[in-house]
């Protein structure tokens, strides 16, 4: 789940010493990447992450793991109703994502996640 917020920091402690997240990868005053036990992700977004449009039409973005991002992607890319957004992103550990608009005219993801049991 991403979140965006103009208070990472207290959000950030808040996951952490109230929630017993950890974080996991990416920490810096405008991005903080988050844990829990079972490997469920809390990513928070502060106004410098340069993350405009997935937050756009809600400050909430659930991602929904999937275990081949381009096999995903190209089912939505033949929903109607459903608007891609950019192209899959990924970072050199192999988690990926894909931004989209549903029906509903809000914006989700899809994430692959090679260390997700």
């Amino acid at each position: 789940m991403g979140v965006e917020t103009d208070r990472v920091a207290a959000m950030r402690r808040f996951a952490i010493d109230v929630l017993g997240l950890r974080i996991r990868d990416h920490d810096s005053e405008d991005f903080v990447e988050l844990v829990t036990e079972d490997g469920s992700r809390l990513e928070l977004f502060g106004p410098g992450a340069g993350a405009p449009e997935q937050f756009s039409a809600n400050p909430v973005v659930a991602g929904f793991l999937v275990d081949d991002i381009h096999a995903a992607r190209r089912e939505l890319e033949a929903t109607p109703d459903v608007k891609l957004i950019g192209d899959v992103g990924s970072i050199p550990s192999g988690y990926c994502w894909q931004h989209f608009r549903a029906p509903d005219g809000r914006v989700y993801e899809l994430v692959m996640d090679p260390l997700a049991d």
